[in-house]
């Protein structure tokens, strides 16, 4: 545990976060405009909740964060904030439904994690398999023009998420944030300009 109390790690206890990835979303919002007051927002994979609460910054008072996680938080989110435990793929729980009850969303974030099992091609394979599931997510639920980021470990299944996301999304890019750990293989892609829900448009 020791090796990783590093500058982020010390960083977010300072800045009451729950943990360090919430200067990743930083980074990208700073990059890529993300977050604006106003907002209604889908953090999928929440807990610990750290882009939740910075979401809920950034969106202030007349914004929604609807944040969802198979594990409770630790912590109190301000009153736009909305926790729902629970699996953000099953349309009959909870979280199901109160997604499709919250819907459109401006911007859906997931920084889905699966459960790693030390062997490089399957955790490759999980990672890919919650991203597709996040963007089929996305596909169901964005607002036209709407954004959305995904977290997914480096191997040969990029390429293809890369391809799923730019058929639907105006621009796709990567990123690799600065705050992710040196020995981190996860990448971020993100789609801006959701292209899916045009036909209800003018």
């Amino acid at each position: 545990m020791k090796k990783y109390q590093d500058h982020f790690f010390k960083k977010a206890k300072k800045d009451n976060y729950p943990a360090r990835s919430v200067y990743k979303l930083k980074e990208m919002d700073k990059k890529f405009k993300l977050l604006d007051f106003g907002q209604n927002v889908l953090d999928l994979g929440a807990a610990p909740g750290s882009w939740s609460l910075y979401a809920a910054d950034k969106v202030g008072v007349k914004g929604q964060v609807l944040a969802v996680d198979l594990n409770g938080p630790d912590i109190s989110f301000p009153d736009q904030v909305t926790f729902v435990q629970g699996d953000v793929f099953d349309p009959d729980s909870e979280a199901g439904k109160r997604i499709r009850d919250k819907a459109p969303f401006d911007l859906i974030l997931s920084d889905m994690a699966p459960k790693t099992t030390g062997v490089k091609f399957t955790d490759q394979a999980r990672s890919f398999n919650l991203a597709m599931e996040a963007l089929h997510v996305a596909r169901r639920y964005l607002k036209a023009r709407g954004g959305f980021v995904v977290k997914i470990l480096e191997g040969p299944d990029i390429q293809e998420l890369q391809k799923e996301i730019r058929s639907v999304f105006k621009k796709v890019k990567h990123f690799k944030p600065k705050s992710s750990r040196t020995e981190s293989k996860e990448i971020f892609l993100v789609g801006q300009g959701f292209l899916g829900a045009m036909s209800d448009e003018p």
